[in-house]
């Protein structure tokens, strides 16, 4: 167990306090546990390349901690009317496709890069910015329509980049049967 591990942990212990903030809506809090999260997310990561501290365990837990706090923040918001239901479904969704997808890939024992792309990183940024502006605009009564487009962006590129892992999973395993 080395800092950048400990650090991913960490941000998956605070899952359920950012949900429990929410629920209870003391979003100025869930905010701060939010952006805490954000900032091990970031450490852990740095730490990790220039320690040279890469593990598998880090490997695997990273994205889980993003696909916890962002699911949950999707699903949360969504019961509490702040974020479209449809939403929360497209996003839980694609990660629950894009899971299995990878497990089924663990267990034929394939070879498939399933390494974060430009465009899935790119697509939980635009998530977590999503999730950070509806708590803030929420935290402070503000019209939550003010950042339709920023959801419609975030919604586009949940699509592209879903059917983009698919594609490459699907090339990748194609090749391998030639």
């Amino acid at each position: 167990m080395n800092l950048p591990n400990s650090l991913t942990i960490l941000r998956i212990l605070l899952v359920p306090l950012f949900v429990g903030f929410l629920l209870y809506e003391r979003y100025d809090y869930s905010l701060g546990v939010l952006l805490l999260a954000g900032l091990t997310d970031g450490l852990d990561g740095t730490i990790a390349r220039v320690a040279n501290q890469r593990t598998r365990l880090g490997a695997f837990l990273d994205p889980l901690a993003d696909k916890l706090l962002l699911t949950s923040g999707f699903v949360t918001l969504s019961i509490l009317h702040l974020v479209p239901l449809w939403t929360a479904i497209l996003v839980v969704s694609r990660d629950l496709i894009l899971m299995t997808g990878t497990l089924l890939v663990q267990l034929t024992e394939s070879r498939v890069d399933i390494s974060p792309t430009l465009l899935g990183k790119g697509t939980t940024v635009f998530q977590l910015s999503y999730i950070i502006l509806v708590v803030i605009l929420a935290s402070r009564h503000m019209d939550l329509r003010l950042i339709q487009p920023l959801l419609y962006l975030t919604v586009a590129l949940t699509l592209v980049s879903g059917f983009h892992y698919l594609y490459r999973g699907f090339v990748h395993l194609s090749a391998g049967e030639a």
